[in-house]
This record gives C-alpha cells, sequence and structure tokens, in this order.
C-alpha cells in the first residue's frame, strides 16, 4: 500500500461526493421554480443514499468483481472477501470500491434533469435503482473492469480510452435523459425562468471544484498523472465557460450567468475522458469547442426537436462526454475505431435498456404525477413541505 495514493484517493472520493452532495443538488435545484426545488434536492439526496446502497449489495462486483467480458459476477457482493488488507493496486480495495461508488451515485443523479418538476418520486428510486445495476454497472466493467471493451478485449490490444467517464458516466446518463424526457413529454409550464440562478452558480462552482477528484483521482495515484488530470480539467472548464458567454453576446447581445456556468459545466464533461491522455493545450482546444458545440446542442434538443430535457443533460453532459471521448482519437492518444466503436456499443445498450426498464418501471409505478400535482409543485403535493412561503 502506498501512503500518498492512498490520502490522495481518499480525498478524491470526498470530492466527487461532494459533486453530488451539494454541487449537482443545488445547480439542478435552482434552475427549477421555487414549488419544486425540494423535489430536487430531494432526488439527488436519495438517489446518493439508495445508490451507495445498491453499489455495496451488487454494483460494485458486477462492475469490479472478476473479469469477464460482459459483467464481473457476484464474487463481491456486499464487499465478500474484502477487508482493510485487501489492496487494489496501491490502494486498499476498500477505498477503490468508495471511490467507485461516487461515480455511481453521480451518474444517475445527472438523469434528475431530464424529468425535473413532473416526475413521480416512486418512478425516481425504482428506475435510478435497474438501471445502475442493469446499465451503469455493465458498462463501467467493459470499459474499466476488464470486460470487452477494455485492452485485449473486441477491439484488440489497444481498447477504449476513457479516463474518468466520457462513455461511462456521461454518455450514458446523457441519453437515458433523452429517452425519459422523451417519454414523459414536455411540462405544463416550459416558460418560467430559474428561481434562483444564485443557487445555479454556488452548484456549479462545487461541481468544478469536486470534479478534481473525479478527474484527478481517477490516476488512483498521487503522482504527475493525477496533477495533469486536474490541470487539464480546470483549463478546459475555464475556456469553455468563455466561448459559451462569447457565444451567447454574439447570438443574444448579452451573456447570461447561467450560461457561463453551463458553459462550465460542458468543459467539465468534454475534459472528462480525455483528462489523462491530453496536456493543456489540447484542453484548451476540447474546451473552446465544447462551450459552442453544447450551447448548439441545447439549442437542437430544445428548440428544433422540441424535447423537454428540461435542464439539458443529453446537450451538456451526454454531448460534452461524447465528443471528449472522439477527441482522444483525434489528438492521438487512442484509436478511433476504439473509441468510436465503443461509443456505438455503450450507446445501442444504453438506449435499448434505459427504453427497457422505462416500461418495466411504469408498470409497477406511475411515471408523471398528475396535473394537480404538476400544476402546485411537487414539494408540497409530494413531500408535504415548502421551500418558500409563496411558491412561484
Amino acid at each position: 500500500m502506498n501512503g500518498a495514493d492512498t490520502a490522495w484517493i481518499i480525498t478524491a472520493t470526498a470530492l466527487v461526493l461532494f459533486m453530488t452532495l451539494p454541487g449537482l443538488a443545488l445547480f439542478y435545484g435552482g434552475l427549477v421554480r421555487a414549488r419544486n426545488v425540494l423535489s430536487v434536492l430531494m432526488h439527488c439526496f436519495a438517489i446518493a443514499c439508495l445508490m451507495s446502497v445498491l453499489w455495496l449489495v451488487a454494483g460494485y462486483s458486477i462492475a469490479f468483481g472478476g473479469d469477464g467480458a460482459v459483467w464481473g459476477g457476484l464474487g463481491k457482493a456486499f464487499l465478500m472477501g474484502v477487508d482493510a488488507d485487501t489492496l487494489s493496486g496501491t490502494i486498499p480495495e476498500v477505498l477503490f470500491f468508495a471511490f467507485q461508488m461516487t461515480f455511481a451515485i453521480i451518474t444517475p443523479a445527472l438523469i434528475v434533469g431530464a424529468y425535473v418538476e413532473r416526475i413521480g418520486f416512486g418512478f425516481v428510486l425504482l428506475f435510478s435503482s435497474l438501471w445502475m445495476l442493469l446499465c451503469y454497472a455493465p458498462v463501467a466493467h467493459w470499459v474499466w473492469g476488464g470486460g470487452m471493451l477494455a485492452d485485449g478485449g473486441i477491439f484488440g490490444e489497444t481498447g477504449v480510452r476513457d479516463f474518468a467517464g466520457g462513455i461511462v458516466v456521461h454518455e450514458t446518463a446523457g441519453l437515458a435523459a433523452l429517452i425519459i424526457a422523451v417519454f414523459l413529454k414536455p411540462r405544463r409550464n416550459v416558460t418560467t425562468p430559474p428561481h434562483n440562478p444564485g443557487y445555479v452558480m454556488i452548484g456549479a462552482s462545487m461541481l468544478w471544484v469536486g470534479w478534481f477528484g473525479f478527474n484527478g483521482g481517477s490516476q488512483l495515484a498521487a503522482d504527475g498523472g493525477a496533477a495533469m488530470a486536474l490541470t487539464v480539467t480546470h483549463i478546459s472548464a475555464a475556456t469553455a465557460s468563455l466561448t459559451w458567454a462569447l457565444w451567447e453576446k454574439v447570438k443574444f447581445g448579452k451573456a447570461s450567468m447561467v450560461g457561463m456556468v453551463t458553459g462550465t459545466i460542458a468543459g467539465l464533461a468534454s475534459i472528462t475522458p480525455a483528462s489523462g491522455f491530453v496536456g493543456p493545450i489540447p484542453a484548451l482546444i476540447i474546451g473552446a469547442i465544447a462551450g459552442i458545440l453544447c450551447q448548439e446542442a441545447v439549442n437542437l434538443i430544445r428548440n428544433t426537436l422540441k424535447i423537454d430535457d428540461t435542464l439539458d443533460v443529453f446537450a451538456v453532459h451526454g454531448v460534452g462526454g461524447i465528443f471528449g471521448t472522439i477527441m482522444i482519437a483525434v489528438f492521438g492518444a487512442g484509436s478511433f475505431v476504439a473509441q468510436f466503436g465503443s461509443l456505438v456499443i455503450v450507446g445501442a445498450f444504453t438506449i435499448v435498456m434505459t427504453v427497457l426498464l422505462v416500461f418495466v418501471t411504469k408498470a409497477i409505478t406511475p411515471l408523471r404525477v398528475d396535473e394537480e400535482t404538476e400544476r402546485n409543485g411537487l414539494d408540497i403535493m409530494v413531500h408535504g413541505e415548502r421551500a418558500y412561503d409563496h411558491a412561484s
């Protein structure tokens, strides 16, 4: 065991959990109407709790329990055979379990942004549980757990390169979000602006800080690779924030604060898969393109396709993660065949599995709340609480 590596991954684990609680919760919570803010916070918090338990029960074993091509089996369910002295590389395996658990938390939590203000709470819990175990965990195994997309798999000696989750996290969550948004259909009122842009900025800032653990921690060592991953993450985020704001200014005459911090997330999502394979100049290029590319994807999904992916999960996370995965090959750090092929395989699997799980889940618990609940707000109607005396 290496003490420095262990100390860094303990820190990184806390940082990645900080991304969901409270970072993502505040970022999403600020973007909805006041009458629904508590429901968004509840979704993020409940998902964090439930995914933690399910990751212990079976998720970790499916993803990292063995070296099968398709799944890792159940040999490490409930962390069987793992104690404080068991190592994974240079760190305790129980720490690797905890670090990967925070990824299993934030991935279904990202999907929350697609269905806020109209989703059934029971659907959130059941769908997130099934999706993490049957979609996220298998994909994590294929890419990171020695499965069929890794080195020695179906793409030969050099498999897909996905340092911290462009495919595993962002492509899967983005596509699932888009599919659920299509099933849900639009909100009855899509014109109300975010109730608290200040929350959005605070949440985005927390995500930015937490992302250092997300990408830097994925090196699984306290070394120069972790330092470079952290640095390029910051450069991409900063650059994408600026290009998003500049593109808004060119198109609309004004650069918005909500837009600028959304650009931050686009830059972070885009650099995530590449952060272990590129230096500062490629990171600058990735961020510069991401700020414009993801903004145009928002316009396409919202205004052209008329899909109410409420908080732009696919346009920002999905498109950003896919773009960053391709840029690994563009900058010569991976095979075009492996990068594109893995995107197609994981994309197809995610779409099929998500559609199937939506049908299964909505047969058990309602997908969408009724009109009265949506009109009055999920906070008071579903959870019996209100954040404000006069919810807007």
